[in-house]
């Protein structure tokens, strides 16, 4: 059983709520029942909103100083319980330890960088016009926040909302995803235990269309974020319209990788293909086109194929294990019909394509080489462990396969010569561009995509600015 108590948070309660029904969560290692999850009732869900609208006037009325010195107190205590935190996070997401310590350090990093960057919201004075005028801009957090999240990283995902809304001033309501909540549950206890004021910080679980459409149709929510798929984010907004909520959406990616013939060979593989691989694939970043120029794409694949192989595949728990299962066995049915289509067409399957086991939702590491251009899994995201490879010619013909797609998260391009760099740089489709490495996610920097990958950002200056909303005032002295 996950070693924390599955509830609701509303109002500084942890409670099971009104409703009278909970869902199983499941380990997707060994399909084992490891908690049973408590559902908010409408009621539940309207006291959460009141609470927030409660807490908001109570923090936004707190100096910043002393909201940084809760948000860091929380950031000590997630650090002190950071080992039992990350086994909650691969018990019920199923990724290595090792990753579920990494994003654990991530919560804390990004709760540690809103903290400290809530001081620095910043306005500025205008010169007047006239004499005995004074012009100011005020930042000022936006009101209560709504948000939800996708299951795939349980504490990032979490964090980011949640720790946005909090070093700006705001309130939230947040319902994590109903798969992975025992993450976020024990986040949210270490903000609750660093005095957080009650109504700040709401969580609530439920039928998430049900869940979604009752938060939204509320008055009391100003800004909305989502993480999660395009159709589904497609959808919030509208609902979203009809208050004219502010909304951040963190859409789906599909990012490509352009390995161009003047690449240092070892450091992309070295690089990308754990990167690939890593949650099993199910990264919204994830690399997932791999587009390699001509006179390096033999000795590519070939080291792509042999470094898949050797990824050690099991419960995230064991040691000496790199890659877990995927969430849920209706993951293992997407990945089978990726691979169908893709060999059908003529791709050739290299190594992988089949479950794992009879126990767990594991599915092998699989490349695919040849991969035709009207393949699905060149124009949908796989969102698990299948890595396509095509072949190029010229730069030309790279960006054009790159930039093919309705989605643009992040891209990413290995190259030794500074003019091909820049023009990636310059024209890849894309809210991120790694060059020569895969780091576009930091606490520091802003992590958000174009087109239906969405818009806005979080993290960096950009993520607390989603946050806040500006107010002129012009003042005569009389």
């Amino acid at each position: 059983m996950l070693p924390v108590d599955l509830k609701l948070l509303i109002n500084g309660r942890w409670t099971d709520g009104t409703a009278g029904h909970r869902e199983p969560v499941i380990n997707p290692a060994d399909e084992e029942v490891i908690g049973e999850l408590p559902f908010a009732s409408d009621a539940d869900i309207d006291e959460a909103l009141a609470a927030s609208l409660d807490g908001f006037r109570v923090w936004r009325a707190t100096p910043a100083i002393q909201r940084q010195a809760v948000m860091e107190k929380a950031a000590i205590l997630m650090a002190e319980r950071k080992e039992t935190i990350a086994r909650i996070l691969t018990m019920e997401m199923g990724k290595a330890l090792a990753e579920s310590r990494a994003e654990v350090d991530f919560v804390i990093g990004v709760t540690r960088w809103y903290g400290e960057e809530g001081k620095r919201a910043y306005g500025r004075l205008i010169p007047p016009r006239a004499p005995g005028v004074r012009q100011i801009v005020h930042k000022e957090p936006v009101g209560p926040v709504c948000a939800f999240v996708a299951w795939n990283f349980p504490g990032t995902n979490f964090i980011r909302k949640v720790a946005g809304a909090l070093g700006a001033g705001c309130s939230i309501v947040i319902k994590p995803s109903e798969e992975t909540p025992g993450t976020a549950i024990a986040i949210a206890q270490c903000f609750q235990d660093a005095g957080l004021p009650d109504g700040v910080l709401n969580l609530v679980f439920g039928i998430p269309s049900a869940v979604s459409e009752r938060i939204l149709q509320s008055p009391i929510p100003r800004k909305l974020s989502f993480t999660g798929s395009v159709p589904v984010g497609k959808h919030l907004q509208k609902l979203a319209a009809d208050t004219l909520k502010r909304t951040t959406m963190e859409l789906g990616g599909h990012a490509p990788v352009i390995v161009c013939d003047d690449a240092d060979l070892d450091r992309a593989l070295d690089t990308m293909v754990p990167f690939k691989y890593r949650n099993a694939g199910q990264v919204c970043i994830s690399p997932t086109r791999f587009i390699v120029q001509d006179g390096l794409h033999d000795r590519f694949v070939d080291g792509f194929v042999q470094r898949a192989n050797a990824i050690q595949v099991g419960n995230g728990l064991e040691d000496g294990v790199q890659m877990g299962p995927l969430i849920a066995a209706r993951r293992q049915a997407v990945m089978e019909s990726f691979v169908e289509d893709a060999t059908r067409r003529g791709a050739k399957l290299l190594s992988g394509g089949e479950r794992i086991g009879n126990r767990g939702y594991f599915f092998a590491p699989t490349v695919l080489a040849d991969v035709p251009h009207d393949a699905e899994i060149m124009r949908e995201e796989p969102f698990g462990p299948v890595a396509p490879i095509v072949r190029f010619g010229d730069l030309d013909e790279a960006i054009g396969i790159a930039n093919s797609v309705t989605v643009g998260l992040a891209s990413y391009a290995f190259t030794a010569d500074p003019k091909r760099a820049a023009r990636l740089s310059a024209e890849l489709n894309a809210g991120m561009v790694g060059i020569n490495n895969p780091g576009v996610s930091t606490p520091e920097t802003p992590f958000g995509g174009v087109d239906e990958s969405g818009y806005g950002s979080e993290g960096g200056i950009e993520g607390l600015e989603a946050f806040l909303r500006t107010k002129f005032v012009s003042e005569t002295y009389i």
